[in-house]
């Protein structure tokens, strides 16, 4: 898997991300808060939308993110 910074992540990029009790993949729906310490994400569950829950993730600003295929 390819790693991309935390703060280098954009609308629309599949990531892993620990989410709902699990590690899986996820699609960027928004950043929400691209602060000074962290970055905070919206995310889709699925690749769906209409099936989809959206979730909120946060990773350090420096945190290496494994890119989903």
């Amino acid at each position: 898997m390819l790693k991309i910074k935390a703060l280098d992540i954009q609308v629309g990029d599949r990531i892993v991300a620990y989410c709902n009790n699990r590690m899986q993949k996820c699609t960027v729906k928004g950043i929400l808060d691209p602060g000074q310490t962290s970055i905070t994400l919206s995310v889709f569950t699925t690749e769906h939308d209409r099936k989809s829950v959206s979730r909120v993730v946060r990773f350090r600003w420096d945190a290496l993110v494994d890119l989903a295929s």
